[in-house]
């Protein structure tokens, strides 16, 4: 008999603690055991979840891992995810292969803008979660005026599970509201050593709080929870370990198992016995010494056994899967089974790409992995031309994995590359050097922005591509790509072609 699965990411804006409370979250799991492992000295001195290079040097989490342990009988899949909005894609494509979120929010800032981004993504995909206000051992703002704020800004029904006994310079503690017990705060650094007060006596000003709250406030309901009406709310600090544990159990508790996926002809749920599942993540060279390239795949349904045959929706031939991985981080194992919600590695030569559905039988399609426009687009300069076919090879792992896309001009040779933020030319940048030996620079590029062109009347979409030439590309799929200078030409050229329809995103 399989465990239960719980499949979560963890989402936040920069510098809210999610890369600390992943950790934490491993360390309560037992899979690392030494609570300060990933800030550990010298060539450790990084998160387990940010293995390469250029997040070591900058400290950010710019791809997103992931992360699998066992605790009480329960196996749980953690995705941790860049929080940075310039990789805003890659969450997104992470969120699809999930079935639940945790939201860490900053005790001092409340909701944030890529806090507020990333949940609306939730909310279309209708993931639950549950929100951690980190930091409550720092100075910040008031219980109340951050429960509030997520009811207000996220138009969601909270349920407080604990509450911080004072903030700051005044921080006793974390009150569990239905044990009624206070985890204490031990020791010169104030951390939670496993102090925990069965009969607190609380002062008159926090039991006022907390009467307030619990008339309030909702009380917890796992369906409302589960429909992504309500998040059950706990307070804590991750870095002093208040809250980490409290975390996993109401995941194990209220987290949702595997869920059916939206696919084509039908959704598919895990009960069915045929193997399925999607690539939602493909990354080159997390072993620089073999050069690998292992797609991530979510399993939907089924029992997967090692040396199984599966066909890619990509180009119809079955694949038989012969070294599966199990993931922590950058570390794996090989895989001799899996089951429907656990993220699988295969390890492929560029047969694999984002959006394949792999299945027992052809005749199914996992369906909502779309690309973004980019709002950057630059062209690349090689410093040592003779290095043209490993810019090439570069590039295109690159668009597979998603860290850019990559448009060829029908006139004119210098490749245009696009992205959605900033950061991530400049992990274009590092990567190339570190992974492809290849310098490179960064040109401007005469446009500013792309849109995927189609038309139901061929006729007209001739003629727009016939005069417009200078102005077109194609994608690394060979759709046609129409560069614009500007938002404001876009929709100009919009009105002129209304036949002709310009995507902002296009489906995998």
């Amino acid at each position: 008999m399989t465990s239960p699965r719980r499949t979560f990411a963890i989402i936040s804006h920069p510098d809210a603690g999610k890369t600390t409370l992943t950790e934490k979250l491993l360390y309560v799991g037992g899979a690392i055991h030494l609570a300060g492992e990933v800030k550990a000295r010298g060539a450790n001195r990084r998160a387990r979840s940010d293995w390469m290079k250029i997040e070591q040097q900058r400290g950010i989490s710019v791809t997103s891992s992931v992360m699998t342990f066992e605790k009480d009988g329960v196996t749980f899949n953690l995705l941790d995810t860049p929080g940075h909005e310039d990789f805003s894609e890659d969450t997104y494509r992470t969120l699809t292969a999930v079935d639940s979120a945790v939201m860490v929010i900053d005790a001092a800032r409340g909701i944030e803008s890529q806090t507020r981004k990333l949940f609306e993504v939730c909310r279309l995909r209708s993931v639950p979660i549950i929100t951690f206000v980190n930091k409550v051992d720092r100075e910040g703002r008031s219980a109340f005026e951050l429960l509030d704020e997520i009811a207000d800004v996220l138009a969601l029904d909270v349920a407080p599970m604990t509450w911080p006994v004072g903030m700051g310079g005044t921080f006793e503690g974390v009150l569990d509201l239905k044990r009624w017990s206070i985890s204490r705060p031990e020791g010169d650094s104030r951390t939670f050593q496993g102090k925990v007060d069965a009969e607190p006596i609380l002062p008159d000003e926090v039991r006022e709080e907390v009467e307030l709250a619990q008339a309030g406030y909702a009380e917890v309901d796992a369906e409302a929870y589960r429909n992504g009406d309500l998040t059950p709310v706990y307070f804590g600090s991750a870095l002093k370990d208040f809250g980490p544990a409290e975390l996993i159990a109401a995941l194990a508790q209220y987290a949702p198992p595997p869920r059916a996926q939206p696919a084509e002809p039908a959704p598919i749920g895990p009960e069915e016995k045929e193997v399925t599942g999607f690539v939602f993540k493909v990354q080159a060279n997390m072993d620089p010494q073999h050069r690998d390239r292992i797609a991530f795949m979510r399993l939907c349904s089924g029992t997967f056994k090692r040396g199984m045959k599966l066909t890619p929706t990509g180009h119809g031939k079955p694949i038989a899967v012969h070294s599966p991985i199990l993931f922590f981080a950058q570390d794996r194992e090989i895989a001799d089974e899996a089951y429907p919600g656990d993220i699988i590695g295969i390890p492929n030569h560029g047969t694999l790409r984002v959006g394949d559905t792999l299945s027992e039988r052809a005749a199914v399609r996992f369906t909502g992995l779309p690309n973004f426009a980019p709002e950057i687009l630059r062209r690349v300069a090689l410093k040592d031309p003779t290095k043209t076919k490993q810019l090439r090879k570069a590039l295109d792992d690159m668009a597979e994995e998603g860290v850019t896309q990559v448009f060829y001009p029908e006139i004119g040779s210098n490749w245009i590359i696009g992205v959605v933020g900033q950061l991530q030319l400049d992990v274009l940048i590092s990567r190339l050097e570190a992974e492809y030996k290849v310098a490179a620079g960064l040109e401007p590029a005469p446009f500013d922005t792309a849109r995927w062109i189609s038309s139901d009347d061929a006729a007209a979409l001739k003629e727009f591509v016939e005069i417009n030439r200078s102005a077109l590309a194609k994608d690394r799929d060979g759709n046609p790509v129409f560069l614009a200078k500007s938002a404001w030409e876009v929709g100009y050229v919009a009105d002129r072609y209304p036949k002709v329809k310009f995507a902002a995103t296009r489906e995998r």
